[in-house]
C-alpha cells in the first residue's frame, strides 16, 4: 500500500502547485484607480448679449424721377450710375411751347398793369368832382369798380406768368435728391407726359443706408421680459448693430437701431427692425443680403461653459458632467442659449462654483468618483527635475 500512498501524495502536491497564487499578485487588495479629469469652474461674468438676424439693405431715400410737363426729350445730361447733387439737371424737355406761353403771360401782365395805371388816377379825379357834384355818384362808383377790376386783372396776369415760368422750369428735369442715379429709361427724342407712370430714372441716397432685419415675435417678447425682470439690462440708449456681409467679412462701420415695426407679419410671425449705418464708401448697395448682430443688452450674471464640456443626451437635451463636492460625477441637464466664441451661454442647470468636466469625459460616468488632474509642470521645473 505504500507505493499507492506515495502516488496520491505526489498528485496532490502537483495539483497544489498548479493553483494560481493570489496572495502575492500585484494590485491584490488595492482600491480601483480614480479617474483624473480636467474641469472648468463656473464663474458668472458680465456679458453683452447679441442677436444675429438676417436682413437686407435699403436706400435711405429713393426718388423716382418723372416729368411734370409733357414734350420731347432733347437731351440727357447725366452719366448712368454716377453720383448727382440735388437740383442738378438730368433731362431737357423741348421748352418752345412753354416759352411762348410764358411770353404771352408776360404781355398780358403788362397790359393789365397799363389798365390799372389808367384807372387809378381816374378814381382820384372823380372823388374830387363828386364832392362838388361835378360828376354823378354813379360815375364815381363805376370808376372805383373799374380800378378794382384792373387791380384784379394784374394779380391774375401775375399768377398766370408765374405758372408759365414754372412750366418753363419744369422742362429742365432736375434731381430731387442727392445720391446715385440708375440707368435712364428714355433716350433723346422720346415723348413724355406729365406725371406718367414710368419713371425716367431713379436716384437713391446711399449714405447713410438702412438695414431692415427680421426678428421673430417670440424672441422679441422674451427679450422684453428679460429687460423688464432685470435679468438683462439695457446697454446705453440706442442699441448698437454690427454687420456681417454675404462673404462672411465684417462691415467696418457700426450702426444704430432706429425702430421696430408696429405690427407682426401674420404670415411669418416676424417683426421688422430697422438700423441705420454710415456708408461713406458706398460699400453697401440696396438689396444686399447681410446678417445684423444686434446688441440686445447686458447680462451681468452670464454663465459661459466651453463647448467640449456640453453634450446631448438621446432626448436632444444639453447635458454636462459636474464634479461635486464629494468627488462624485453628476450629470446635469442644461438650458443653453447662443454660442459666444467657443463657449455656450447657459441659462439654467449650473451655478457659481460648479466644476464642469471638460477633459476626460470618456473616463467617467454619473456616480463614479473622479478627481481634478494635477496641472502639468512647467518646462523649467521639468528640466530641473530631469537634471537631478
Amino acid at each position: 500500500m505504500k507505493p499507492i500512498s506515495l502516488v496520491l501524495i505526489s498528485v496532490a502536491a502537483l495539483s497544489a502547485g498548479c493553483q494560481p497564487t493570489t496572495a502575492g499578485a500585484p494590485g491584490a487588495g488595492k482600491p480601483a484607480q480614480v479617474a483624473a479629469v480636467g474641469v472648468h469652474t463656473v464663474a458668472p461674468q458680465s456679458l453683452s448679449i447679441t442677436t444675429e438676424l438676417p436682413g437686407r439693405t435699403t436706400a435711405y431715400q429713393v426718388a423716382e424721377v418723372r416729368p411734370q410737363v409733357g414734350g420731347l426729350i432733347q437731351k440727357r445730361l447725366f452719366a448712368e450710375g454716377a453720383d448727382v447733387k440735388a437740383g442738378a439737371q438730368l433731362y431737357q424737355i423741348d421748352p418752345a411751347t412753354y416759352q411762348a406761353a410764358y411770353n404771352s403771360a408776360k404781355a398780358a401782365l403788362a397790359k393789365a398793369k397799363a389798365n390799372l395805371a389808367a384807372a387809378t388816377p381816374k378814381v382820384a379825379r372823380y372823388k374830387e368832382l363828386v364832392a362838388i357834384e361835378g360828376v354823378s355818384r354813379q360815375d364815381y362808383d363805376d370808376a372805383v369798380a373799374a380800378a378794382e377790376q384792373a387791380r384784379a386783372d394784374v394779380e391774375a396776369a401775375a399768377a398766370a406768368l408765374d405758372s408759365a415760368r414754372i412750366n418753363v422750369d419744369y422742362t429742365r428735369v432736375a434731381a430731387p435728391i442727392s445720391g446715385r442715379i440708375s440707368r435712364s429709361n428714355v433716350t433723346p427724342g422720346a415723348l413724355v407726359t406729365a406725371g406718367q407712370a414710368n419713371a425716367l430714372t431713379t436716384v437713391q441716397q446711399l449714405d447713410p443706408i438702412y438695414v431692415d432685419v427680421t426678428q421673430s415675435s417670440t424672441d422679441m417678447l422674451r427679450l422684453k421680459r428679460e429687460l423688464e425682470s432685470g435679468s438683462l439690462k439695457k446697454n446705453g440708449g440706442q442699441a448698437r448693430v454690427t454687420l456681417l456681409l454675404a462673404d462672411g467679412s465684417k462691415y467696418a462701420q457700426e450702426g444704430k437701431l432706429q425702430f421696430s415695426d408696429a405690427s407682426v407679419d401674420p404670415g411669418t410671425g416676424n417683426v421688422v427692425l430697422r438700423a441705420l449705418f454710415p456708408n461713406p464708401k458706398h460699400d453697401l448697395l440696396p438689396g444686399m443680403f447681410v446678417r445684423a448682430v444686434v446688441d440686445s443688452g447686458v447680462d451681468e450674471q452670464a454663465i459661459l461653459v466651453p463647448q467640449q464640456g456640453v453634450t446631448r443626451n438621446p432626448k436632444g437635451e444639453a447635458t454636462a458632467m459636474v464634479l461635486n463636492k464629494e468627488g462624485k460625477v453628476e450629470q446635469r441637464v442644461l438650458a443653453t442659449g447662443a454660442t459666444v466664441g467657443d463657449q455656450w451661454l447657459v441659462k439654467s442647470g449650473l451655478s457659481a462654483g460648479d466644476r464642469v468636466i471638460i477633459d476626460g469625459l470618456q473616463k467617467v460616468r454619473p456616480g463614479a468618483p473622479a478627481q481634478v488632474a494635477a496641472k502639468p509642470a512647467t518646462t523649467a521645473a521639468a528640466n530641473q527635475r530631469a537634471a537631478q
